[in-house]
């Protein structure tokens, strides 16, 4: 998928502010939330290296913008974390983000959706996708979802879901505590859910080691 990556102001719905790769109606799409005080170019090679297949040309890539501008003064932010976590502005972020995947699903179905977050941007997805405590509708049908150093939100209350999840994280990652994935995975269990946790010795990041392992639970997800 070596092409440059395109704004989403070509009309497709639920990809403004957004960089994507491939073709707008595809048998297969991965929507790419980044993390706190980044911005959407950010997991674009990851998401390229997660798919990266000469056949692959059925996939589309949509790396979504968070709606608020970091205040370091660059970067983007789903919501406030300095000086403290603004859980205030969580729903509106929450319902925001919510309506851009549903948009998305007009051009390609949920059921054919994974969603990879990292550390706020997981954060966002394990909510949006399989909350049930803050909203009516359920949560929603992925093909797949991934959150690498992803946290709970306050009161996060997770669904029965047929989604696959998988959580990765760092033994070391000094900025969100491996024990906050092994919290998500006792609340997604407790659920009925089905989620598997792979953890490597290092820091707040997505281990290249764990490519493949990612890869092929990208591949499970879309084959059922």
């Amino acid at each position: 998928m070596n092409q440059p990556p395109q704004s989403a102001l070509f009309g497709l719905p639920g990809a403004e502010e957004a960089l994507c790769l491939g073709p707008a109606h595809a048998s297969r799409r991965l929507v790419l939330l980044h993390g706190w005080g980044a911005d959407a170019d950010v997991l674009l090679n990851l998401g390229e290296a997660l798919v990266d297949d000469p056949d692959a040309t059925d996939v589309s890539l949509v790396a979504l913008r968070a709606p608020l501008p970091h205040p370091g003064g660059s970067g983007r932010q789903w919501y406030d974390l300095l000086p403290a976590p603004a859980w205030e502005q969580l729903p509106e972020a929450r319902s925001a983000l919510r309506q851009r995947l549903l948009a998305l699903a007009t051009s390609v179905p949920l059921e054919r959706t994974a969603l990879l977050g990292f550390s706020q941007g997981a954060a966002m997805a394990l909510d949006v996708a399989l909350d049930v405590g803050t909203h009516d509708a359920g949560p929603l049908p992925l093909a797949a979802l991934i959150a690498c150093s992803g946290y709970p939100h306050p009161d996060w209350h997770p669904g029965r879901s047929a989604t696959r999840i998988l959580l990765t994280h760092g033994e070391q990652d000094p900025m969100v505590a491996p024990g906050a994935s092994e919290e998500v995975e006792r609340a997604l269990k407790a659920a009925g859910g089905s989620v598997k946790r792979l953890t490597f010795p290092g820091g707040h990041g997505i281990d290249p080691a764990l490519l493949p392992s990612l890869r092929a639970f990208l591949e499970e997800g879309w084959a059922d």
